[in-house]
């Protein structure tokens, strides 16, 4: 159970690493497109440092189980 956890929460950090990057990286080419119109650059730095964290935790437990 604890590996599919870990695996969860890799997921999950890329999916938000993905989507608030994209729209991060789209407030600058889009014009304010996609997928929140860029709402918040604040918003979107602090779910990318928290996806960041969520993933390097992940992955350090995932090779700690080994």
């Amino acid at each position: 159970m604890p590996k599919a956890l870990c695996y969860t929460g890799l997921v999950v950090s890329v999916l938000v690493l993905l989507v608030f990057g994209l729209d991060l990286v789209t407030y600058f080419l889009l014009d304010n497109a996609f997928p929140f119109g860029g709402a918040s650059m604040m918003m979107n730095v602090g779910f990318l440092v928290a996806a960041a964290i969520l993933g390097y935790l992940s992955w350090s437990t995932l090779r700690e189980q080994k």
